[in-house]
């Protein structure tokens, strides 16, 4: 079909209601929209079939992971560009307004028209299969955590690099290396909690052991890591022996509401409230003030969302709940203070490092694009596609305050009311 591109623009046009912000080649070679523009291009017709059965975030998003769509030139001036009227980076978007039912149909019928009829196309093999079991209940939790986590450590190494850190670094200087900044957190919660020799420390959600390692070997700590992913215990584990802290230092698959072995004097959670949920919210809250001995301290280190107007029409983005965190949830950082404050601890600290994420997501990013064969062959080219799509759109989110992320510092406080906290913010340990 000549000149399939002029007629996808037109498409695409009425779609969004406005100028096309992006160039469009379709599969006969055809282009259309700005020369200047980054260019988006339709390989085959089974991306519109994929809209026709699909319309909206998620048919788009099969059609990323399956490559029937990719972008070419800057990934992140495409996404800006989609932004406004289609892409929200990772978060969520307000219910988008409707389009008047004759103009649907019309719309429709240019696509169909322009793709020719089709059965359904199958989901991308990467796509989440149907989940079954009470959302946030233990078993679905483990299953939602291996989808995401248990992909292969040799590829998180390719992304995360040598600190093998998958969460938000914190960046003293923007011109630092990844593992520099990844350092500076690992410390920095580390103070926070005012660690000293032999403290125990609990890490919930432990990943590959970073937080434990550190804290072992630079506070003197006595730790214990908790994950529920296999993959993540096996090389933490690993490492905990390369680093000859066994007598300091154990890792555990085991879930957080089953952990009974308390007291703690200090509590880490970095980037696994998330995928807690707020139906499980307040019994996370209180497992760990439960598991904290008066006087100890929790960091709680989670992204947020904007609060919406109506709460109670909150919905999970498509593409992010199919095939990257199923099940995962964003609360606004003022409800998660409130759960924390309902289950009894005291919040004496908030430190806001948005910025901070979204440097740590281009770092992550850049490091997926230089080692881009290698990781295809490690996973797949549909996963590879989902990390590159959802860690580029993530960082503009950051980067428009979209979402943020956040440590919250807490303590359970003793007789009377003692904190143990300094009269003075900042000084964390004394």
């Amino acid at each position: 079909m000549a000149q399939a591109a002029g007629r996808l623009a037109g498409v695409l046009g009425g779609v969004l209601e406005g100028p096309l912000p992006l160039r469009i080649r379709a599969w006969d070679g055809s282009e259309a929209g700005p020369a200047e523009a980054p260019t988006l291009v339709f390989r085959n017709r089974r991306a519109l079939h994929r809209l026709l059965w699909k319309p909206g975030e998620l048919g788009l998003a099969r059609a990323w992971v399956a490559g029937d769509i990719t972008v070419e030139g800057d990934l992140y001036e495409a996404l800006g560009r989609l932004a406004p009227s289609v892409w929200q980076g990772g978060e969520p978007a307000p219910a988008r307004r409707a389009l008047p039912d004759g103009r649907t149909l019309r719309l429709a019928a240019d696509v169909l028209a322009l793709a020719g009829p089709s059965l359904p196309p199958a989901p991308p093999e990467e796509e989440v299969p149907r989940r079954h079991g009470v959302r946030h209940s233990i078993g679905r939790d483990r299953q939602a955590i291996s989808h995401h986590y248990d992909v292969g450590n040799d590829f998180y190494a390719l992304v995360l690099g040598p600190s093998f850190v998958y969460s938000c670094a914190y960046w003293p200087d923007p011109e630092a290396t990844l593992e520099q900044a990844q350092a500076a957190k690992l410390d920095l919660i580390c103070r926070k909690l005012a660690l000293r020799p032999g403290m125990r420390l609990l890490d919930v959600g432990c990943g590959w052991g970073s937080l434990v390692l550190h804290a072992a070997e630079h506070y003197g700590v006595h730790a214990v890591g908790v994950t529920i992913s296999a993959e993540q215990a096996d090389l933490a584990r690993k490492r905990v022996v390369d680093a000859g802290l066994t007598d300091r230092v154990e890792i555990r698959i085991q879930d957080y509401r089953r952990i009974e072995d308390g007291p703690f004097d200090a509590v880490s959670s970095v980037g696994m409230a998330e995928h807690v949920g707020s139906v499980a919210y307040r019994t996370y809250a209180d497992q760990l003030y439960r598991l904290l001995r008066p006087g100890g301290r929790l960091l709680n280190h989670q992204i947020a969302r904007r609060p919406l107007e109506d709460e109670s029409g909150y919905a999970v983005d498509e593409f992010i709940d199919r095939y990257v965190f199923p099940d995962g949830e964003l609360a606004p950082v003022g409800s998660t203070v409130s759960a924390l404050e309902s289950a009894g601890f005291e919040v004496r600290d908030l430190e806001s490092i948005r910025e901070h994420y979204a440097l740590t997501l281009r770092a992550w990013v850049a490091n997926l694009e230089a080692n881009w064969s290698e990781a295809v062959r490690l996973v797949s080219p549909g996963r590879a596609r989902i990390w590159r799509l959802y860690m580029a759109a993530s960082a503009l989110a950051f980067e428009q305050n979209n979402i943020g992320v956040n440590q919250v510092l807490a303590v359970r406080t003793g007789a009377g009311g003692a904190s143990g906290m300094p009269l003075v913010r900042g000084t964390w340990g004394s």
